[in-house]
């Protein structure tokens, strides 16, 4: 039975083993991009926030006291809180990849386990090696494990890599449900002292050490070592048929062994005879190999330590050996380029060349791509190759890259050329497969027509010159014809010889008979011989072919290595950019690598294939995408002149000019430079759209759309650097650099838009629809880490909906100790200036003027301003980030006032007996001075923190109105239909609700959320937000709130007063630090918090106030009717809370005097 037969459970379960060791590899490749960078600790900064949290191996040693200590100390917790909130899902998926590793090597050992016990059937260990397929997939089960091991240790750091164990484990603890112990996962991927930064050196006895983690049978082992080092496991001779090519052939199958012998150290260090077997068969003019995927690996720095290799490898390193073979490949480079441009040149592989010369081109293919593989291999440099801190590595690469006089540009030319061919090739193979049997046929018929006629000439039916009828030759050529119709294809031997026997006869009939003297009867024969040999030809094409081009152009060797020619092929598209289409060619040689990992996933009909294929095919998709950038920079490059000349030397034409001024604007020079600047961007894009779509694994890449995600990416890159560099404000200055800054920004971003929309039709692109999408996304992914700042789950950038692979946002470095990024710096600058304790905001003019100096600081134009230099998408950024910053002072408010009530027993017993004393509210408060002023001087501090954030509060509500306000007027002016239909809309919406809440019976208008969602998004935009009116936290009941805020504002109004000049409330002197307007906004927003009996409560309590100061005046004899400043201002704050929280006069009236109302006019 078929070991791989669907029915036999042995060869199934084998191969569902190997199909999951390269599933476990991709996910491996891929998980290592996503290591939070706080696991490594590379910073002094990370390691003091950190390192007290992030812990590794040492933490089993004394579980109780690390998590005693991370849960005694508050700020410990809340970092630990911060990583489980953010990282949980990818720390998750990291330990499910390690765990994996070990069920692997698990599953294995049990595999062989049950083959020992006889649990398969007819199967043991030593016949499962017999069969082909068996003994192939028993080798790979093996090399897949160890290049896991490998790969698990380059990619991840041994530190890390314990850290994140950990991290998981006290994090998940026993909910955790795995069928792995994490004792044994500790123990397999403890660190192993290896890293792969330059310069460290290698731990001792590895990796050998680290492969006996978990034990594997001895003579599983030896038979693996034993088949790798003696057969051809994969047969891969055949396509190599040449003895110099033997090498080449077996290279994946060396690399298997490389692998598998850290197994067997001991075969390594001591067994001499079988190392220098290994070496001669596998080694003998190569010592530069890849193991998997493009992973290299320099076996004089591998095989070091170990006396028997090292000794056998010094035949292959002899100086003679190296120099010979380094002349033989670089001859053999520049002869390859000669004969490929030679079958190049003589124009594109036809069919009828490909049928006469197969064998040829085939056999030349072979010597390009085994030329190919040894000089990329032993010419790549150290860093990427392996071997970076060897001297003899260094000083053998130097002999070899000296001795073949390598030049990477005829390298490039030759993998084009081969590149083309092989494509070229393997389109006609496919084609003359395909149509085989239609082929077949067709010339079997035209074969059988030209017989026939030549049977018809000669039996006197069909007139030729001097051919005289004869009836023998009329049979013979019937008989011909029945013989080339009964020719089968099914049988292609048979039917061979019985074609050439047919040709034979052919070319003997015109030599017995004579016939040679009629020129039509020669034709005739040459034409059914032509047609004859056509058929041999088509029979001679297989699969086989195809097979055998797909091995010999294996190009997975170089999928890391290839990135060392990216800046030749860069630069010749940017000397000619259809060059394109010509990589299209490469590109799709180097997707031939994608069959090596996925061949056993298709096998097993693994549901990991889409997974596994799509990150491979990710990873040369943005290696193309890295490619073919070089064309938008060379397009913004010539942008930037465009722009240059736009700005600075092209004068705008007005709408009237004297025809004497004609000359002037005409500027023919500039207009000129112009035009041929436009000419070479619209040649960039024409070179892209020559590449033809292509499917590169399991993406199809379309040149169109690269060319859009590429000229994106570029306008991200630079526009963000625009944005970095120029919104940066030096706070030392005396005076802000804001507008100057906004100036500058907005003129290099006009210029920008200008010249991009300028250049959209050359590249046959949406350049408005493109700004305007990138403009948003930069805004929004800025606003998202800026507020990652006040969260305490963070988003990562894989996790992010506006951070993307194929068009990545910039991240800078921060310029100061707050701001993560430009919109964080902006907002900041902002509030900096508008300190409520140096500035006053003054409500009818919507401007802030410094208290001392009386100086205009900030004008209501501000967000005009900043809507022209950074575009709507900037302003509604500043709005959504000032939205957090409210956010978190609230939460900050509230946690303060908490606090205080369940620490500070003075406070708890203050507010006891307030509450007694001020019930029922009704009642006026005799001596309110000696009682309000008792109990103000006994909450000073707490009053003293609340108002300073309350005022903060207020302060960014002032500042997002502005926003509101500005966002609303452009959305009305620039998109009035949208404005009004999203304010139609929205009071539908609030109806629909308003009505569902009267009545539960009707439905509610957005059961899923999603019109609330979108409907959201769109009123924000367009400025419909009402920021006083907004919940921005959810909140616990407070019972004290009302008190603990009557508190605050009496405490502050000795300090202002209601400045009729102004309409607003004001500090006295100018100095006291206290604005009263944000005051009353940033309660107005505090109270919204909460429940509306609070607001009621608080103006209860706050109209008792001025009542009793106010009865307390009148009842003291002898003094001046006026209200107290107690009263006048109280009032004055009272009215201006019930303004701002839509309390009516009528609801005042309940609570204060209307002879009191009225004595206050503001």
């Amino acid at each position: 039975m078929n070991l791989l037969a669907e029915n036999n459970l042995c060869g199934q379960v084998l191969l569902r083993l190997v199909a999951r060791g390269n599933s476990i590899i991709a996910e491996l490749l891929r998980l290592s991009g996503y290591v939070p960078q706080l696991f490594r600790l590379e910073t002094k900064a990370e390691q003091q926030k950190y390192g007290d949290v992030v812990l590794d191996f040492t933490y089993f040693k004394a579980p109780e006291g690390f998590n005693k200590k991370i849960e005694d100390s508050q700020a410990l917790s809340d970092i630990d809180d911060e990583i489980r909130e953010s990282h949980s899902s990818i720390i998750g998926r990291i330990y499910s990849a390690f765990e994996s590793i070990h069920r692997y090597v698990s599953e294995l050992n049990s595999y062989l386990q049950d083959l020992k016990e006889g649990v398969y059937i007819q199967r043991t260990l030593e016949n499962v090696f017999t069969d082909e397929d068996g003994k192939q997939l028993m080798c790979e089960a093996l090399y897949l494990y160890g290049v896991m091991l490998l790969v698990v240790d380059s990619v991840f750091l041994g530190l890390v890599r314990e850290r994140i164990i950990v991290t998981r484990h006290r994090h998940a603890g026993q909910k955790a449900s795995s069928d792995t112990n994490i004792d044994d996962v500790c123990k397999l991927l403890r660190s192993t002292g290896y890293s792969s930064i330059p310069g460290t050196r290698r731990p001792s006895n590895y990796p050998e050490e680290y492969f006996k983690r978990v034990p594997l049978p001895s003579n599983y082992l030896s038979y693996v070592i034993g088949h790798l080092r003696s057969d051809d496991v994969y047969h891969q001779v055949q396509a190599y048929p040449s003895p110099e090519h033997r090498s080449a052939a077996l290279a994946n199958q060396a690399a298997m062994l490389y692998v598998c012998l850290y197994f067997t150290p001991s075969v390594l260090h001591s067994q001499t005879a079988k190392m220098r077997e290994i070496v001669d068969k596998y080694f003998p003019d190569n010592w530069v190999i890849s193991y998997y995927m493009g992973m290299t690996v320099n076996l004089i720095e591998a095989w070091d330590p170990y006396k028997a290799a090292k000794q056998a490898l010094n035949n292959t390193l002899e100086v003679t050996n190296t120099r010979e073979q380094a002349l033989k490949v670089g001859a053999k480079v520049v002869n390859l380029v000669k004969r490929t441009d030679q079958l190049l040149g003589e124009g594109s592989m036809s069919e009828s060349r490909v049928l006469d010369h197969s064998s040829r081109i085939l056999n030349l293919l072979r010597e390009c791509n085994v030329t190919l593989r040894w000089v990329i291999l032993h010419s790549a440099s150290l860093g990427k190759a392996g071997g970076e801190g060897n001297k003899k590595c260094k000083t053998i690469r130097e002999q070899a890259v000296n001795d073949m006089q390598y030049s990477s540009m005829s390298v490039f030319h030759l993998l084009l050329n081969t590149a083309i061919l092989e494509n070229d090739l393997n389109k006609i193979y496919k084609t003359l497969v395909e149509e085989k049997t239609s082929r077949w046929e067709s010339y079997r018929k035209e074969a059988n027509d030209h017989v026939l006629e030549l049977a018809e000439v000669f039996a006197g039916s069909r007139p030729l010159a001097r051919v005289a009828k004869n009836d023998r030759l009329n049979k013979w050529f019937k008989d011909t014809g029945e013989q080339i119709m009964g020719l089968d294809l099914e049988e292609p031997g048979i039917a061979g010889r019985k074609i050439i026997q047919l040709i034979q006869a052919l070319k003997e009939v015109k030599e017995f008979h004579g016939l040679e003297s009629s020129a039509g009867v020669v034709q005739a024969v040459e034409e059914v011989v032509t047609c004859l040999q056509i058929l041999v030809k088509v029979a001679g094409v297989t699969e086989d072919n195809l097979v055998t081009l797909s091995l010999i152009s294996d190009f997975s060797y170089a999928w890391i290595l290839v990135d060392e020619y990216t800046t030749i092929m860069q630069s010749a598209i940017k000397k000619d950019p259809s060059h394109v289409a010509k990589m299209r060619a490469t590109f799709l040689k180097l997707s031939s690598g994608l069959d090596l990992p996925l061949l056993r996933i298709n096998q097993a009909r693994s549901p990991d294939l889409i997974s596994v294929s799509a990150y491979y095919s990710g990873e040369l998709v943005s290696y193309i995408r890295k490619v073919l950038q070089i064309i938008p920079e060379t397009m913004f490059g010539l942008l930037a002149k465009i722009i240059k000349l736009q700005t600075e030397k092209i004068k705008p034409v007005p709408t009237r000019l004297d025809k004497d001024k004609m000359r002037d604007f005409a500027q023919l020079q500039e207009r000129y430079q112009m035009a041929e600047l436009s000419h070479g961007v619209a040649v960039l894009a024409e070179g892209v759209a020559m590449m033809e779509t292509t499917l590169v694994g399991v993406v199809q890449v379309d040149p169109r759309r690269l060319l859009e995600d590429g000229v994106r990416r570029e306008l991200v890159s630079l526009v963000a650097r625009i944005l970095h560099e120029g919104l940066t404000f030096n706070t030392k200055v005396k005076e802000s650099e804001l507008y100057k800054r906004l100036a500058l920004v907005g003129q290099q971003m006009t210029g920008f838009c200008t010249s991009f929309e300028f250049i959209q039709d050359y590249i046959s692109m949406y350049g408005l629809k493109i700004w305007q999408e990138e403009m948003s996304r930069i805004v929004n992914y800025n606003v998202e880490q800026e507020c990652n700042q006040l969260l305490k789950k963070k988003i990562s950038d894989h996790e992010s909906v506006y951070q993307s692979t194929a068009i990545p946002i910039p991240k800078f470095q921060p310029t100061d100790l707050q701001s993560v990024n430009f919109i964080g710096r902006l907002v900041r600058e902002i509030l900096r200036i508008t300190d409520p304790k140096t500035t006053v905001y003054i409500s009818q003019l919507g401007t802030w003027y410094d208290t001392r100096t009386h100086s205009e600081v900030l004008s209501s134009t501000v967000m005009a301003k900043i809507e022209s230099s950074i575009s709507t998408a900037g302003l509604t950024g500043v709005d959504k980030l000032l939205a957090f910053l409210i956010v978190t002072e609230l939460q900050n408010l509230v946690q303060e006032i908490k606090t205080n009530l369940a620490k500070d027993a003075s406070i708890k017993d203050l507010l006891r007996v307030m509450g007694q004393q001020v019930a029922p509210n009704t009642n006026v408060i005799s001596q309110p001075q000696r009682h309000y002023t008792g109990w103000t001087q006994r909450s000073s501090r707490l009053s003293n923190l609340l108002v300073d954030r309350i005022m903060r509060v207020g302060q960014m509500q002032v500042l997002r109105l502005h926003a509101a306000n500005r966002l609303i007027s452009s959305c009305k002016f620039d998109a009035k239909y949208l404005a009004a239909a999203l304010s139609a809309m929205n009071q539908s919406f609030m109806a629909d609700v308003k009505r569902h809440y009267v009545d539960p019976t009707r439905p509610y208008p957005d059961e899923d959320g999603s019109l609330t969602s979108d409907l959201s998004t769109y009123l924000e935009w367009c400025g419909m937000t009402q920021p006083l009116e907004r919940i921005y936290i959810t909140t616990c009941p407070l019972p004290s709130l009302s008190l603990i805020l009557l508190l605050t504002v009496i405490t502050q109004i000795p300090k202002v007063h209601y400045a009729k000049s102004l309409g607003s409330l004001t500090g006295i002197r100018g100095t006291e630090g206290i604005d009263g307007e944000l005051l009353v906004v940033g309660l107005v927003t505090v109270l919204r918090q909460f429940h509306q009996d609070h607001t009621l409560r608080f103006i209860q309590l706050l109209s008792q106030y001025i009542s009793s100061y106010a009865a307390h005046a009148a009842a003291s004899a002898g003094k001046t009717t006026d209200l107290p400043h107690e009263a006048s201002t109280g009032l004055a704050i009272l009215q201006a809370v019930a303004k701002k929280m839509v309390v009516s006069k009528k609801t005042l009236s309940l609570y204060v005097p209307q002879h009191l109302l009225g004595a206050h006019s503001g």
